[in-house]
């Protein structure tokens, strides 16, 4: 089992107010629920979860008896839960997540620094060919600040670029492989048994699985006072970040993205407003859409960052079925760097 949980609670346990939100997905292998509701209506609700791809219904209907323990207002609710397959690392169709687990992750969140790499939903995965996970990053914008947080799960090593440099072609890499041999053998993407690691050789995980097999998972928040249109904009832009560190959004990826605004807080609860239903209309505040030139750049330059914070963090795992997935080789990635004075 190398699974887990991850809950974003947008405004933070103290307010559970709505919030504008807008999501894309850049390629739709993949599952996010609750966007049925946000493309009609532009309003998030409920707190964001992130699992792997076998535990999406439990996590989701925990969050809604989460949010029946917390009193929280209306009838009933969308939760948004979004996945990542984090095969071949965990045994996905054990389907080992539970709803207490969910509540453990929703109960334990606060605001802050997070953790990154194998944690919480991002715990299993494989990203850009090396041990992938959970990462983050974050940029100002004036007075108002965007922030990232990927669960990074796509793409092949060869693919992988860091400052605009292909770097895993320049390290020398061997073959992906297993701890200990099975009977019968686990079997490469290329049909092969997988060798048993040699522990002195840095390593890829190219071959484990199809090269653009897995997904991403991408939530943007940020302060500034965006409408729900401007806030699917600035989804949009997350594949412009993924486009520099290697992703293609490839066929077997689910590439999803969703973008929200702690701004206008009260301006509409959707299916969480409560009787007598008398209030005003609310009085929304809008950036102009001339303003929103740096607002992309945040994203782009956050998510570019948050997926190289993800590999970083990340540290080498065994697996389900003995697979040894690995991290990216710190000294290897220095090394490249400094070759073309991009690291001092």
């Amino acid at each position: 089992m190398r699974t887990g949980v991850t809950a974003i609670l947008p405004r933070g346990k103290a307010n559970m107010k709505s919030v504008f939100a807008g999501y894309f997905a850049g390629n739709g292998n993949g599952d996010m629920t609750g966007t049925h509701w946000i493309e009609e209506s532009g309003v998030l609700e409920t707190p964001i979860l992130i699992t792997n791809t076998g535990s999406v219904g439990v996590v989701r209907d925990a969050a809604v008896a989460w949010l029946v323990k917390e009193k929280h207002p209306g009838e009933f609710w969308y939760p948004v839960t979004a996945e990542t397959a984090d095969w071949p690392l965990n045994d996905i169709k054990g389907q080992h997540v539970t709803a207490q687990d969910t509540w453990d992750a929703l109960n334990a969140a606060i605001g802050g620094s997070i953790p990154e790499g194998n944690v919480g939903g991002g715990t299993g995965m494989v990203c850009n060919g090396f041990k992938g996970g959970t990462g983050t990053a974050s940029r100002k914008v004036g007075e108002h600040t965007v922030g990232v947080l990927v669960q990074c799960n796509y793409g092949g090593s060869q693919g992988l670029r860091v400052a605009g440099i292909p770097v895993a072609r320049e390290m020398k890499l061997q073959k992906p492989c297993v701890e200990k041999k099975l009977d019968p053998p686990v079997l490469l993407w290329d049909g092969k048994p997988a060798p048993v690691c040699e522990g002195t050789i840095a390593r890829t995980a190219d071959g484990s699985r199809a090269p653009e097999m897995g997904s991403i998972i991408v939530i943007v928040a940020t302060d500034a006072p965006l409408t729900p249109d401007q806030l699917k904009r600035l989804a949009r832009r997350v594949s412009v970040g993924l486009g520099r560190v290697g992703a293609i959004e490839g066929d077997e990826s689910g590439d999803i993205f969703l973008a929200f605004s702690t701004a206008n807080s009260g301006a509409d609860e959707g299916n969480s407003a409560e009787p007598p239903f008398t209030d005003p209309n609310a009085k929304v505040e809008r950036m102009q859409s001339w303003k929103m030139d740096p607002m992309f750049t945040a994203v782009v330059q956050a998510t570019e960052e948050s997926v190289i914070n993800a590999l970083v963090a990340a540290k080498t795992m065994v697996g389900a079925d003995y697979w040894v997935i690995p991290a990216v080789p710190h000294d290897q990635l220095q090394e490249v760097l400094r070759k073309h004075a991009m690291l001092k």
